[in-house]
């Protein structure tokens, strides 16, 4: 899977295992994350792509701040529960 700054992602290993997250970058075959909170956009998570689950879902990077970044992904979280 070719994972793409944006794309909204399930995290499937780890202390956030469950947790939605969003790409910020892709390097060395390393996917960075963040979901606002725990790993705010100035400090991204270094993951394994085998570790992510891609949703179809993918938000825009630009102006956004980690309150947006949560509220996003808040409203995924609500999105796949119905």
């Amino acid at each position: 899977m070719d994972f793409t700054k944006g794309m909204v992602v399930i995290s499937r290993a780890g202390r956030d295992n469950g947790y939605p997250m969003v790409v910020v970058d892709v390097k060395d075959g390393f996917v960075f994350v963040c979901d606002g909170k725990e790993r705010p956009l100035e400090r991204p998570k270094k993951k394994n792509p085998l570790h992510l689950a891609a949703t179809k879902k993918t938000i825009q990077l630009d102006n956004i701040t980690n309150r947006k970044l949560r509220t996003v992904l808040r409203e995924h979280i609500a999105e796949e529960s119905e």
